[in-house]
């Protein structure tokens, strides 16, 4: 899955269109690289979020392509 649609899915970020701008400003790293938007997010990986004055960091526990908002939690766990 795209990591811009992993993003929306899961919740952590409420639009695509928001996701997709935050990975083409360079603030979004997958397992410490650099992600662009279709990054394929795979179950392990380590997502790093740099917003204006934190960093959000978590672990992707599952790729679901169609989750409720309830269900949405467990795809990930945050680490930092």
């Amino acid at each position: 899955m795209r990591l811009d649609k992993y993003l929306k899915i899961s919740h952590i970020i409420k639009r695509r269109t928001l996701a997709k701008e935050t990975a083409d400003k360079e603030k979004i790293f997958v397992n410490s690289k650099l992600a662009k938007p279709s990054t394929p997010i795979d179950v392990g990986d380590i997502i790093e979020i740099n917003y204006a004055s934190k960093t959000i960091k978590f672990k992707v526990l599952s790729v679901n392509e169609y989750t409720s908002k309830k269900d949405s939690i467990s795809m990930y766990e945050v680490i930092e």
